[in-house]
């Protein structure tokens, strides 16, 4: 059994293989569901206080909250499935 770890950002992992959505945080429905989350603590903060750019909904219900954009996350996925190449751990974010 191979862990397929997924760096989301500041040094925090997931594993890869259990995500199923990257979500952008901008609408209203989303809010909710982060909310809800919240409330049923299932929800994960990443950010460390940075700006939510991206929503990882994971396969047991859990909410993951990322500063980095759902973009990069997909493409770190994409390398640890495929051809991994040299990445940075963390972008820069302003």
């Amino acid at each position: 059994m191979s862990f397929n770890l997924l760096n989301i950002g500041f040094g925090n992992m997931v594993m890869g293989n259990k995500v199923i959505a990257i979500i952008s945080p901008e609408s209203a429905p989303i809010k909710r569901m982060i909310q809800e989350a919240r409330e049923r603590n299932t929800l994960i903060d990443a950010t460390f206080g940075r700006k939510t750019r991206s929503i990882l909904v994971m396969d047991n219900g859990q909410i993951i909250l990322s500063a980095l954009q759902p973009e990069t996350i997909s493409h770190r996925i994409l390398q640890v499935d495929g051809e991994i190449q040299e990445e940075p751990l963390d972008e820069e974010i302003t």
